[in-house]
């Protein structure tokens, strides 16, 4: 069976002439977005449904996209709320050190005295660099910044990321 990964949301169309505002999921817009690129529409309970990238332009802090064959807001409307997704196999390779988010989520992450603080549940993308949101258990979600200096190793084949914590980082030290 085929696996998906999502490179985007459609949140609300813009303007009449059939383009869709889009959240972006992905690092690389600009080759997911490009025209001519088929992208595969995920809805609840609809079928998915593939669609070619027409058009492509930065739009604020969303992603504008019409696609073949949707030329009105009216064409667009049932679009929305919908999860853009590419295959698996049409990843490209990344370079040393460079991981794709749905390799990060889901690891464990072990401290510099080898505990177990929790698994990765989400990574967010609030500027400079990443933040991983950690699920702790009986605690609340630990934030952790995916830098140099905390992110000490991240071994995929074990399913674990090797950090050391900066004073201050967690609150609920004991």
């Amino acid at each position: 069976m085929t696996e998906f990964l999502n490179v985007g949301k459609i949140v609300n169309t813009h303007g009449i002439r059939g383009e869709v505002r889009v959240i972006s999921q992905t690092d690389f817009p600009e080759e997911r977005y490009r025209k001519g690129q088929r992208l595969t529409l995920f809805r609840e309970n609809k079928a998915p449904l593939e669609l070619t990238v027409a058009s492509h332009r930065k739009h604020k802090n969303f992603d504008l996209l019409t696609f073949e064959g949707y030329p009105t807001i009216n064409d667009v409307e049932p679009l929305r709320d919908g999860i853009l997704k590419v295959t698996k196999d049409e990843l490209g390779q990344l370079a040393e050190n460079e991981y794709y988010y749905h390799e990060i989520i889901g690891l464990t992450v072990i401290d510099e005295q080898a505990r177990e603080l929790g698994k990765i549940k989400e990574i967010l993308s609030p500027g400079a660099n990443d933040v991983w949101v950690v699920q702790r258990k009986g605690k609340k979600d630990a934030l952790i910044p995916y830098i140099e200096s905390v992110v000490k190793k991240i071994d995929l084949d074990k399913g674990e990321v090797h950090i050391e914590i900066p004073e201050g980082l967690l609150d609920d030290e004991d």
